[in-house]
């Protein structure tokens, strides 16, 4: 049919369609009765029919279910049912078929014609659905077949499995390394976090040093300037000194004791200046240390990445073997649907090789009896071919004897002409009657002697 239509079949046709197809093994009997149980039975396996491989999530239940049920155990054969209602009515509706509804399922009518016309819609597509897939075949014949697909499936698989597991090998061998490596890393960064704290308090600390010596450096201009106008002072202090001689002595003594601790503080500014330029170049070769360890962490950081790359790429190839495994399955199972349709049809080619030699052994016998029948006639007729050879020989003798006879007549004949014609020279009649009644006698005569 080159258009998709419904037309009720009867329940005999039905049930032999689902049996063909393998969906359910049902008879009419079963239809003209149908149950709830029998229908959810035909449309599961209608949908497992179509697709071989799918999850089946009728059974499970959603979250939303989950949300809302307060115990959704005692809800799961309601919500199975109502999962399988859904999707009959999505496949009722893309083959635009209307008129299913939820009671058709579970209480179909006990006129069997409502189920019989859903289960005829359902019918009437899968022949529409081979008749396109037997239009598809040419093409799929000229697609390398499954067998070598699935050889070279195999040796693919075989190869990604044997990389796979001299990977896995290698990074079994490298795991100690790797873990060895993983614990240096987290000494070398609890190191490297501590170098760095110290490396912040030590730059704090420099940062307060050379605020210090700024200070020391601000305290000492302003003792130079303070000398300066200490220096000016004496100088007016001397042109002073015949004046006030006591005051002079107190405030040099003022001056000289404030330039000792000027010198003192200077000195221990120094000190401690040196100290902090020790500490750090101290830090600066510990940090040049950890530049080093960094360089090596960052090294065995990148070994750590190859190796986490080529987890990924392990992680990658095993996706790809699944999906491998996936395809194979699926050839597989298109092998064994074409093997299922190969074995049936060996075996109906069995049946009808039975047929036919059971046709043979009855044209058989029928020949043998059609055989000894023209026996029978062949021999009857050749006795009644002998019997007509006789009859003919019989026949041939009797035609001699009548041809002698007739010969004997026509002699006898022209004997009696010629008696007659002397007999009329002899005798003139005048009656022409009389002549013709001599010449009837005559006749008689003749064909009296032809008869004998």
């Amino acid at each position: 049919m080159a258009n998709f239509s419904f037309p009720e079949l009867s329940a005999a046709e039905i049930a032999g369609a689902l049996q063909e197809e393998g969906i359910a093994n049902v008879s009419a009997s079963d239809l003209a009765k149908p149950s709830a149980e029998l229908l959810f039975a035909i449309f599961s396996n209608l949908f497992a029919y179509f697709d071989p491989f799918r999850n089946d999530p009728d059974s499970q239940i959603g979250f939303e279910a989950l949300t809302v049920l307060e115990d959704p155990s005692q809800h799961a054969d309601s919500i199975r049912v109502l999962n399988l209602y859904q999707k009959i009515k999505e496949f009722f509706a893309s083959i635009q078929y209307h008129g299913f509804e939820l009671r058709d399922l579970l209480r179909p009518d006990p006129k069997p014609k409502p189920t019989l016309q859903h289960l005829s819609a359902v019918v009437n597509f899968i022949y529409y659905r081979n008749e396109k897939l037997q239009l598809l075949k040419p093409i799929l014949d000229e697609v390398p077949s499954s067998e070598d697909r699935k050889i070279e499936l195999t040796s693919r698989i075989s190869e990604l499995q044997t990389a796979i597991q001299d990977h896995e090998m290698e990074a079994r061998m490298e795991e100690p390394v790797i873990l060895q490596l993983g614990a240096e890393v987290r000494d070398l960064e609890q190191t490297i976090q501590n170098y760095n704290k110290q490396q912040m308090s030590l730059k704090t600390h420099a940062k307060e040093l050379k605020e210090m010596i700024d200070a020391i450096n601000n305290q000492i201009s302003q003792a130079d300037f303070k000398l300066m106008n200490e220096a000016q002072e004496i100088s007016k202090l001397s042109a002073q000194v015949v004046q006030s001689p006591d005051k002079l002595q107190m405030a040099l003594e003022e001056k000289k004791s404030a330039k000792a601790d000027v010198k003192n503080l200077e000195k221990l500014t120094t000190q401690k200046v040196l100290e902090k330029i020790a500490a750090l170049e101290l830090y600066t070769k510990a940090h040049e240390k950890l530049c080093k360890h960094l360089e090596k962490m960052q090294a065995l950081q990148e070994q750590v990445n190859k190796n986490k790359a080529l987890e990924k790429e392990v992680k990658t190839l095993k996706v790809k073997l699944s999906d491998e495994n996936v395809s194979v399955m699926t050839l597989e199972a298109k092998l064994m649907e074409k093997q299922g349709k190969v074995q049936q049809a060996e075996e109906m080619l069995k049946m009808a090789e039975k047929e036919r030699d059971e046709t043979l052994i009855e044209e058989n016998k029928k020949l043998n009896d059609l055989k000894s029948q023209y026996e029978q006639k062949l021999k009857l007729l050749v006795l009644i071919e002998k019997e007509a050879e006789a009859m003919v020989s019989e026949g041939g003798r009797l035609l001699q004897e009548a041809e002698s006879v007739r010969q004997s007549g026509i002699a006898m004949h022209q004997q009696l002409l010629t008696k007659g014609e002397k007999i009329v020279q002899a005798f003139d009649y005048n009656d022409k009657n009389d002549i013709d009644r001599f010449v009837q006698k005559v006749d008689e005569l003749e064909k009296i002697s032809f008869s004998s």
